[in-house]
């Protein structure tokens, strides 16, 4: 099921383009399979000096001259750059050029190196270094990439493409993800910490987190990002129990400024849109991957390549006929008020 909260099809000032016929979201590919791009990867490992801190990276990336769009991917609490390599292989044969970071004071040191792990994983959500720092990731692994891109010996040299950058994320990832699009971090007893980077021109946010408090504070005022937001019906944190889907719902709501989507899928847990060795593969439900892969594809082909059929296939009924009975799409214009 689809509710579309559309005054009319599309802004003119999305992509600078004429709206397309309907008829053309019948000629765009789902983008569940596959890309047709060969892809290969290779670590790095970087220093940010300025903040005496490692941030380690994985990158997947087709093959050919490019110049390529760039996704930076941002992990869950306790993962690794390893993780969503499901998401991060997908998009890379498709032509996206990916990069898996590692946040370090909430990746999985933080639970192999203590004897109370639930309580070490608690506690780094509510670190304000923390908080700060991942996003902070994201614009200093986007100031390295421009920097090695420059050098002759680098694998992609002249490759990657810095007028179309996305950010992606998972739980914790997709507050990093958010941030980095532009959400500002209110704190308890005032004042703001502005972490987003510029380049960032679409954002998506699996199992994204929200509050009332953050409703009302204006942690959202400002932000104008595209954002695919993701959730499931069943998707409560491990962490905190007391955030769930109703609570994931939130960012979509709340952001104004910009074009956003939320995609809600029926009996989707938690680690439904990892693929941590936490969770087997033998309990995932098969419709899930496809849909979050499809959606997520087309949605960064129209906002960074200005893809406008993808655009109508997600906007005017496309990837709706291939939801279940009871999964929901739901997609919003910036409001008058806001524009």
């Amino acid at each position: 099921m689809r509710r579309l909260t559309l005054g009319t099809w599309i802004s003119g000032a999305l992509l600078g383009a004429a709206p397309a016929r309907a008829s053309q979201e019948l000629a765009y590919s789902a983008k569940s399979t596959r890309g047709p791009c060969v892809t290969h990867s290779f670590l790095e490992e970087w220093r940010d000096a300025q903040r005496a801190r490692d941030v380690p990276a994985l990158l997947r990336y087709p093959e050919g001259p490019g110049p390529f769009p760039v996704i930076v991917f941002s992990h869950g609490l306790g993962g690794t750059r390893w993780n969503y390599a499901y998401a991060g292989e997908h998009w890379a044969s498709h032509g996206f050029v990916v990069v898996h970071l590692q946040h370090a004071g909430s990746d999985e040191a933080v639970w192999r190196e203590s004897s109370r792990p639930l309580q070490a994983l608690q506690a780094a959500t509510r670190d304000l270094d923390t908080l700060v720092d991942r996003p902070l990731d994201v614009r200093f692994a986007l100031d390295e990439l421009e920097r090695r891109s420059r050098r002759a010996d680098w694998p992609l040299a002249g490759k990657l493409d810095f007028e179309r950058v996305g950010v992606a994320g998972h739980s914790f990832g997709a507050y990093t993800a958010l941030c980095a699009a532009g959400r500002d971090l209110v704190k308890p007893f005032g004042g703001r910490v502005v972490v987003r980077d510029a380049r960032i021109r679409a954002c998506v946010a699996m199992s994204p987190q929200g509050s009332e408090r953050e409703r009302r504070n204006g942690t959202w005022s400002t932000f104008e990002c595209p954002v695919l937001h993701m959730t499931g019906t069943l998707d409560t944190s491990p962490i905190t129990p007391d955030v769930g889907p109703t609570e994931r719902r939130i960012p979509f709501e709340a952001i104004e400024r910009a074009q956003q989507y939320l995609l809600v899928l029926e009996g989707a847990e938690h680690l439904a849109f990892g693929d941590s060795e936490r969770r087997a593969a033998s309990r995932r439900d098969p419709r899930h991957w496809p849909l979050i892969l499809a959606s997520s594809t087309a949605f960064f082909e129209a906002y960074l390549r200005g893809d406008t059929a993808a655009l109508v296939w997600l906007r005017e009924g496309g990837f709706e006929r291939t939801l279940g009975p009871h999964d929901t799409f739901e997609a919003k214009l910036p409001s008058a008020k806001a524009r």
